[in-house]
């Protein structure tokens, strides 16, 4: 669990926090609040922080709690007030026909997502990333992007090219 102590008032800074997520893994736990200042102090000094998806327990702080990365991913960019979040996945993107990685959807909008989800286009695990994607987007974050990590170099294509690698979700 990263832990600090504000300078101003000598409180912790509990930076994820997290309840339990119930079920047959007590370990798991649901994030209830992100705090971005460590990230935000972090990243003004030129350090790179590297998030490890541990929680501190919001009832009990002696309780940590392993949370969805790409659920702390999207709360720590609307935290940080990002312009795009990027989730790396071993997937190309979103897919028309799941076995035919040429019907990759470039860029959809957030209300879109509903019909997608009801056509079966977007199901299993995908859901949890599109969900916490798209509650990024609502929440402020410009765009979101879902890009195959195996593919060589996919965060420059993505970044540096009209076109991009992987699916983008817009308002």
């Amino acid at each position: 669990v990263c832990r600090a102590v504000r300078r101003e008032s000598g409180l912790p800074i509990l930076f994820l926090t997290a309840k339990s997520a119930g079920g047959d893994h007590p370990c798991t736990g649901e994030l209830v609040q992100v705090d971005g200042g460590l990230l935000e102090d972090f990243l003004s000094k030129g350090y790179t922080p590297v998030v490890a998806t541990i929680a501190q327990g919001a009832e009990d702080p002696t309780q940590v709690y392993s949370v969805n990365a790409d659920t702390a991913a999207a709360k720590l960019a609307v935290a940080l007030g990002a312009e795009k979040l990027v989730l790396l996945t071993d997937v190309r993107g979103l897919l028309r026909d799941p076995k035919d990685e040429s019907t990759l959807i470039h860029s959809v909008g957030v209300s879109e997502i509903p019909g997608l989800i009801k056509d079966g286009i977007i199901s299993g695990g995908m859901i949890p990333k599109i969900d916490c994607a798209v509650e990024a987007v609502r929440s402020g974050v410009h765009s979101t992007v879902i890009l195959d990590g195996r593919i060589p170099h996919s965060i420059l294509i993505e970044l540096l090219s009209d076109d991009g690698a992987g699916t983008m979700l817009v308002r």
